[in-house]
């Protein structure tokens, strides 16, 4: 085995995919920054080598294989099937409707661990019976909900389980771009936070996004019964993807899904005698951009030393339950 950074082991990785979150969102970022893709995590590291790739689109494979300097490319991950090529990591950034067949096709290639774009499938039922065949082929299993990785969310899980900030009151969602394509990271996130989600009722569905996948109104409890409501916004206006957390101390805001974060405290009115208002408030940059480079120290760190990941299938099974029993309410409306 090669050696990468410091004579650590290089892991050798396939990327199925090769589209935005494969490589294509880093290719006009600046050196300086932190990558937001699978290639650019990869390349950034220093202790994978990409040593393939797979995308039926032939332009789209050159350029990627160009721009990252990958040896060698596939129209099909079958295309791999009879070779004798090796690989410790396979990322699958396919369009979610190829992911069921990517997944177990990764799996007959045996490598030590996929890490695999969120959801797992378009369905619940497929995607639990593709966690157990994992598991019992004993290959580890990453989804990129990539909060989970996310230093401001870590942080902020343990000032909620603290009550650094006081009381939690109550919590408001916005996002859009579909239930299961969008949502499912908020209600994973939510599940992160907050324990298992009971939903109290759904609202009318919001086909912004696709027909098969709207984006649905919903409110729910977390643990202690947190009040947690989730509102729309429509995709054709504009990316969304906000958290309101309210506290005795104060609210908290994160803004363009954790790009940014939004903070107001508790203060005397300098108006109203005896009264508490909240102050004007400080916004500063997030470190949602360093999510992806957890994410794969996190995967390196799984395979060389055990440990545990921090996204695995069976939070993702958790998130789309609740997806799906959200998705089935809706539809009765």
């Amino acid at each position: 085995m090669k050696s990468g950074r410091a004579g650590e082991a290089l892991l050798r990785v396939l990327i199925i995919g090769c589209g935005n979150i494969a490589g294509g969102f880093d290719q006009n970022r600046r050196p300086e920054d932190f990558p937001l893709t699978h290639a650019g995590a990869y390349t950034h590291d220093g202790r994978f080598d990409v040593v393939a790739c797979v995308e039926p689109d032939d332009n789209r494979r050159r350029d990627f294989m160009e721009t990252w300097r990958v040896p060698a490319g596939f129209c099909s991950i079958n295309d791999l099937a009879d070779s004798a090529e090796q690989f410790d990591v396979i990322s699958i950034a396919s369009p979610t409707v190829n992911h069921a067949h990517d997944l177990r096709a990764a799996l007959q290639l045996k490598p030590k661990l996929v890490f695999c774009e969120k959801p797992l499938t378009t369905s619940l039922n497929e995607t639990e019976k593709l966690v157990d065949e994992y598991g019992k082929a004993d290959v580890l299993l990453a989804v990129n909900y990539s909060r989970r990785w996310d230093p401001d969310v870590l942080k902020l899980h343990v000032e909620i389980s603290k009550k650094q900030r006081g009381e939690l009151r109550s919590v408001v969602g916005i996002y859009n771009k579909g239930l299961l394509n969008n949502g499912s990271h908020l209600l994973d996130l939510l599940h992160f936070f907050f324990g298992p989600l009971k939903i109290i009722r759904v609202g009318k569905p919001v086909n912004d996004y696709s027909s098969s996948d709207p984006t649905v109104p919903v409110w729910m409890e977390g643990a202690l019964d947190v009040p947690i409501h989730l509102a729309c916004a429509h995709a054709q206006d504009y990316a969304m993807f906000e958290l309101q957390l309210i506290f005795s101390n104060g609210v908290l805001i994160m803004e363009e899904g954790g790009m940014f974060w939004s903070e107001r405290r508790v203060v005397d009115s300098d108006s109203f005698k005896g009264y508490r208002k909240l102050d004007r408030g400080i916004r500063r940059p997030g470190e949602y951009p360093r999510a992806m480079v957890q994410a794969v120290d996190n995967i390196y760190n799984a395979i060389l030393q055990g440990t545990p990941l921090a996204s695995t299938g069976t939070n993702a099974i958790d998130a789309q339950r609740v997806c799906e029993s959200v998705a089935r309410q809706a539809c009765e409306l």
